[in-house]
């Protein structure tokens, strides 16, 4: 592992935050065992998180002092915390994502395009939702609320997927990757009860955070899915062996990491569902054991 660890809990929240330093000097092109599939796979997922993070902060900062839930001290520690985590994790996928760049390839670009499509999406539905009441503040915790329980949910996927972790063969790569696993489940709640503590559990609730689910979850497909194509095109890879490689442990039914999301990702439409529903506390403690955190 090529980083430095600061971990701090002055916030007092159930989980810390833990300050990374990683440098990515060393981290070869291909760092998935040398699968270029997999790899922009990958570095198309990172291209995601600058933007999609930033709007995690953001909205859960707009209305963290809102009167229902401004005098609630134990989840003002988890606010804290949750975006003292995201704010890091903003951090090093802008710095892996500038490394990656001295391959030639155009992160930078494709950050800048998910900046955009955060943008038009969030304000599009702001639109659509208008006469029903529902606020841009509402439209982007949503947002973040359902994002969330995707990045939580591939996230110990990933933490469960021995055939995807096979492939993590670079060990700053990995441990980053493991790193940002852990903590996206840590914190998978806090989202979920900012939203419920704002806006209810109500009929309007349930139906506005989960059809934001499918608009949330077609938009990133659609988004990452054009990043990876051209990552290989540009790179002279877009061929049916990486094709192959991504199919086999993104999609297919016994090794793809999305597609082990399947059950867990359709939990979030039962009435009453909470993130804690889905018991990850043993998995972390293992992989806090084994990353040293």
């Amino acid at each position: 592992m090529n980083a430095k660890v600061n971990i701090s809990n002055r916030a007092g929240a159930s989980f810390p935050v833990r300050r990374m330093n990683f440098s990515f000097d060393d981290v070869p092109e291909y760092w998935a065992r040398e699968s270029a599939g997999i790899t922009h796979f990958m570095t198309a997922l990172s291209a995601l998180f600058p933007d999609g993070e930033k709007l995690f902060i953001d909205s859960v900062r707009a209305v963290r002092y809102h009167p229902s839930i401004k005098d609630n001290e134990a989840l003002q520690r988890e606010i804290s915390a949750f975006i003292g985590q995201e704010a890091m994790h903003t951090q090093e996928h802008v710095n892996f994502n500038a490394s990656a760049k001295k391959f030639g390839h155009k992160v930078d670009q494709y950050e800048r395009e998910t900046g955009r499509l955060i943008q038009f999406a969030r304000k599009s539905f702001a639109k659509v939702v208008k006469p029903f009441g529902m606020t841009q503040e509402m439209v982007d915790l949503t947002a973040t609320t359902a994002l969330e329980h995707f990045t939580a949910t591939i996230a110990s996927q990933l933490l469960i997927n021995e055939h995807i972790q096979e492939l993590m063969t670079d060990p700053t790569m990995s441990y980053m990757w493991y790193w940002h696993a852990v903590e996206e489940n840590e914190h998978k709640a806090v989202a979920f009860d900012v939203y419920e503590g704002v806006f209810g559990k109500g009929l309007k609730a349930y139906s506005l955070r989960t059809s934001a689910l499918v608009f949330a979850m077609t938009l990133i497909f659609l988004a990452q899915s054009s990043f990876v194509i051209r990552l290989l095109k540009e790179d002279g890879k877009l061929n049916l062996k990486e094709l192959g490689m991504i199919y086999k442990y993104a999609y297919s039914p016994s090794k793809g990491i999305i597609a082990g999301m399947t059950k867990e990702m359709l939990a979030y439409f039962k009435p009453g569902f909470h993130p804690n529903d889905l018991d990850t506390v043993q998995l972390l403690e293992t992989w806090k054991a084994k990353l040293g955190l």
